[in-house]
């Protein structure tokens, strides 16, 4: 067992708040009493003042994150600033393999350079998060490449192939009669073994990474190990609020936008994303988040100012307060400019219904979810107009603006509304949240 130093630690009860915060899923469950659960854990580590070792590992498959990606990076900080020791794992030799997680077909597998490169990358974005200082840097080629084809063999003799195509992943591909290579077998296991060569106490992970992570349990039974503690924390939505957080569907933030560019793609979300990203994405204890959407429901808080301190708390994180600042100031004055105010009120709508009762026959005729949205119906809808006769002839005056900017056209494109629309006719203006 590695060496670890006496440490006070805070009470169970406030660990488990900060810790537990925005998990999907423990394993074995917070109510278990065997000695394996988190909890016990906790205690056992309270009383005894030795850490738990907390891993979880990063295939550098790629070389810029994004913050869905920094959602586990936090967790683990949360245990850094409990005491408890934080494994930062780069996996230089599973990505040899490629992670077949959520894949319909074989990844194309990285060469050693290019995943030294990334792993650089990986290095110098993961500590604006954790605490360089204190963190246990590791790269699993250290063990994997020191295994014998006989300590291979071996540790795949712990697995079933009916096991393996238990996953859903590899079930799916093999009904559908898609091709499993052999070796995207091998993955799981070696994420497994790295559980074995740590003597993890604990390892996160994302609710697609289930079936490897027990994989560590298993073969830290098979060594002899107490296995390990599981805590998945749910895949983040971009955004959109729809999708997972993806560079390739363009509703990312990277962790090395400017500062601008993030307070401004924060400042775009809608309500709903903003209270799981202020789970996900700060450091703040479930408890006061709670209290802060309690006062946000009673009209004490407005969702744009705990929205603007959202942006704000991350922005800071990855840049610094004083360029979080500016950035926040920008960002009004851009507004101001435009004439939206940054406190309008937001209303949900469907996207189609904003693209019904359309007369030009160039338009009537197309797929609806190709066609643009008809501006006089999406005003009535947010409460601007009592009608569409009256947005006509408003949109005839030149009393519309979109995003600030005005308009007579009765299209527009979803290009030109964008994700977080705001509409203004006079004095008033709203934003709109697509519902679908």
């Amino acid at each position: 067992m590695p060496t670890e130093s006496k440490h006070t630690f805070a009470p169970v009860a406030d660990q488990l708040d900060l810790i537990t915060k925005g998990a999907a899923e423990i394993i074995p469950a917070s109510s278990a009493t065997g000695p394996d659960a988190l909890q016990a854990r906790l205690e056992e580590s309270r009383r005894t003042g030795i850490p738990l070792r907390i891993k979880a590992g990063f295939d550098p498959t790629a070389p810029d994150l994004h913050l869905g990606h920094t959602v586990l990076m936090r967790k683990l900080k949360h245990f850094q600033q409990l005491g408890h020791t934080v494994i930062f794992l780069i996996g230089d030799g599973t990505a040899l393999i490629g992670d077949p997680t959520g894949k319909d077909v074989t990844r194309k597998p990285l060469t050693r350079e290019e995943i030294a490169a990334n792993a650089k990358t990986y290095q110098d974005q993961v500590f604006k998060i954790l605490d360089r200082e204190k963190t246990e840097v590791r790269f699993n080629s250290e063990w994997l490449d020191k295994l014998s084809y006989y300590d291979l063999v071996k540790l795949m003799a712990q697995f079933t192939v009916s096991q393996m195509l238990e996953r859903e992943m590899f079930h799916k591909r093999f009904q559908d009669e898609q091709p499993i290579a052999l070796h995207e077998f091998v993955y799981p296991i070696a994420q497994g073994y790295d559980s074995v060569a740590l003597e993890a106490d604990v390892e996160l992970g994302g609710t697609d990474q289930k079936f490897n992570l027990m994989r560590g349990r298993d073969l830290q039974k098979h060594f002899g190990q107490k296995p390990q503690v599981i805590l998945m924390t749910p895949i983040l939505e971009g955004l959109d609020g729809v999708q997972k957080m993806s560079k390739s569907l363009g509703n990312a933030i990277g962790v090395n936008d400017p500062a601008s560019e993030m307070y401004g793609k924060l400042m775009s979300i809608n309500d709903d994303l903003m209270w799981k990203y202020w789970t996900f994405l700060t450091d703040l204890p479930q408890s006061q988040i709670d209290a802060m959407r309690d006062t946000v429901a009673r009209g004490e808080l407005h969702p744009m100012q705990a929205k603007k301190n959202l942006a704000h708390s991350i922005t800071a994180d990855f840049h610094s307060p004083a360029e979080a600042d500016q950035a926040a100031e920008s960002w009004a004055t851009q507004f101001q400019q435009k004439g939206v105010a940054d406190d309008a009120p937001e209303v949900s709508i469907a996207r189609d219904q904003a693209r019904t009762n359309f007369t030009i026959d160039a338009v009537s005729t197309m797929p609806i979810n190709q066609q643009p949205f008809h501006l006089p119906t999406l005003l009535v809808l947010a409460g601007l107009a009592s009608s569409k006769g009256e947005a006509q002839r408003k949109l005839k005056e030149n009393a519309v603006s979109v995003n600030g900017e005005k308009t007579s056209s009765v299209t527009v494109t979803q290009e030109t509304l964008g994700d977080t629309p705001t509409l203004r006719l006079g004095k008033k203006s709203v934003r709109i949240h697509w519902t679908s």
